[in-house]
């Protein structure tokens, strides 16, 4: 009936050509100081912060922002800092650790307006780092008695999403390296960490990994301990929100474990099959470690993983390992152990020379960073190019949700309409949404059936159908949200809502 009085624009349509929307490197120190020779557990737990570990060094991130024009930073933890052993695995934190994850995500964001991947560097397990990554309970074993459950990792990732749920530039890095377990537990913790992490309405991108190291180029692999292949169940992973991409590293070495000095394996071969699933199941990736060392052998290896992904629109972004401010001289991959540095900028060779920063970075990385196509605002997304808007509104207390209502601008046996009590608030229904997706005059926000309508002026080309409504907007409403989406036409934008824990917030991600 409103159909006369709208117009519909899909917004920022999709680019041919592929991009790589954010790159950098992976920040590696926040999982130190618990390695135990003799496996003793809990050994180094909980850690003092600048002596046993520490997140980032801020000079390193303002190189790496204001020099390298990089945007993404993943930042490594343990979960057993976290959540302490003698609570468990869940949504009990130490607030303590916790406000120093946050001091390190917030430079990362607010400071130099860059994205960061929260990485729980625990390799599926908890309990036991101390001989990483092969101590500690695979979580969600139901054959080991200490073993945390899936619930209780989805609680963990409930609890860490709802505070960050308001910033729009964190990424939320499921698990670092799943391996010898079931891949359908893999799949599993991973569904169990995502309904978790839409269930507070955060939106922001969700990387997933799959099984066997989540590496590229055995994801279509069966193997010994690491059963089935990826590719085989991870494709059933589903997210209300539509903004996943898998996790996945790959090394370039013999056996793609990053520890020896030699390149031999090309990721435009390794990653062929994994390349041809994504596309087959419309999925996105993100390449969060790969490395390679300081001899020219490696170089050209470098650059064909990088062209690699900027060539195929699969891959989103990377970040290279690694680096942090504990590294010193010692090596985090690549070297066969010999201490040639890292990526921190600053970082030197064990006999004072340069390091991976000024061989492997500055040299070989650094010059196929994709600095025009790189993303600075917004919330994070698989296809930031297409998602033009990702914003919130707030429910002020003067609003109401009812069928029809005295202030209805549609007046008696209208679709259900959000109404205020005066006509000021009436004009202002989509609270703080972002102006430059609408213009401050002439909307109001209609709900009809199972669709979100902003309406506007003829010839306005602002409108927003939503095919689905948040919890309280179920409630609010007695049921009528509960009915299943109804198709969008293709010239619509579609937007989804989910609940907030306070029940205050419906937050709406815009996509193509």
């Amino acid at each position: 009936m409103l159909s006369k009085t709208l117009t519909a624009v899909a917004l920022l349509a999709g680019n041919a050509a592929a991009k790589i929307f954010y790159a950098g490197v992976a920040e590696s120190g926040g999982e130190f100081g618990v390695y135990s020779p003799t496996a003793e557990v809990g050994f180094g737990l909980p850690g003092t912060f600048g002596v046993d570990y520490k997140f980032i060094d801020e000079a390193g991130i303002d190189v790496y922002v204001d020099q390298n024009k990089v945007n993404l930073f993943r930042v490594a933890f343990l979960l057993e800092r976290l959540c302490p052993v003698e609570t468990g695995l869940g949504a009990t934190f130490s607030e303590t650790h916790f406000s120093e994850i946050e001091d390190a995500v917030n430079y990362i964001t607010l400071t130099k307006g860059a994205y960061c991947i929260l990485d729980p560097h625990n390799y599926m397990r908890y309990n036991d780092p101390s001989q990483q990554p092969m101590t500690g309970s695979i979580i969600g074993d139901t054959s080991d008695p200490t073993a945390a459950t899936t619930e209780q990792f989805g609680a963990f990732w409930g609890e860490l999403a709802r505070r960050f749920v308001d910033n729009e530039k964190v990424i939320f890095g499921l698990m670092n390296e799943p391996h010898d377990m079931d891949t359908n537990l893999v799949l599993a913790n991973d569904q169990a960490a995502v309904d978790a992490i839409r269930a507070t309405g955060a939106l922001q991108l969700i990387i997933a990994p799959g099984n066997g190291w989540t590496g590229g180029h055995a994801w279509t692999e069966d193997y010994p301990g690491n059963s089935p292949a990826s590719s085989e169940v991870m494709h059933q992973l589903s997210d209300p929100a539509s903004n996943l991409a898998f996790d996945i590293h790959e090394y370039l070495d013999t056996d793609f474990s990053g520890t020896h000095s030699s390149c031999e394996n090309l990721a435009s071969t390794a990653l062929a099959p994994l390349t041809a699933w994504l596309k087959e199941h419309n999925f996105k990736a993100m390449i969060t470690e790969f490395g390679a060392s300081n001899g020219t052998q490696c170089a050209s290896y470098v650059s064909d993983i990088l062209n690699y992904m900027a060539d195929n629109e699969e891959y989103i972004g990377w970040t290279a390992w690694a680096a942090g401010p504990f590294w010193g001289p010692n090596s985090p991959c690549c070297t066969d152990s010999k201490q040639f540095g890292s990526l921190e900028p600053g970082s030197k060779a064990a006999d004072g020379g340069e390091g991976l920063y000024d061989t492997v970075w500055l040299e070989e990385m650094q010059p196929l960073v994709p600095t025009a196509d790189l993303v600075w605002s917004g919330i994070s997304s698989h296809t930031p190019a297409q998602n033009a808007v990702y914003d919130a509104f707030r429910l002020t207390p003067d609003f109401n949700f009812s069928p029809r209502g005295p202030d209805s601008p549609i007046g008696e046996g209208s679709p259900p309409t959000l109404y205020g009590t005066t006509a000021e608030s009436q004009a202002n229904a989509v609270g703080d949404c972002e102006r430059s997706l609408l213009p401050q005059s002439q909307k109001a926000l209609y709900f009809q059936d199972t669709q979100i309508i902003y309406v506007t002026m003829p010839g306005d080309p602002h409108e927003i159908a939503a095919t689905r409504f948040c919890v309280y907007l179920d409630q609010k409403l007695g049921g009528a949200a509960a009915v299943p989406p109804t198709t969008v036409p293709p010239t619509t934008v579609s937007s989804t809502c989910w609940h907030a824990e306070d029940g205050s917030r419906c937050r709406r991600r815009v996509a193509v």
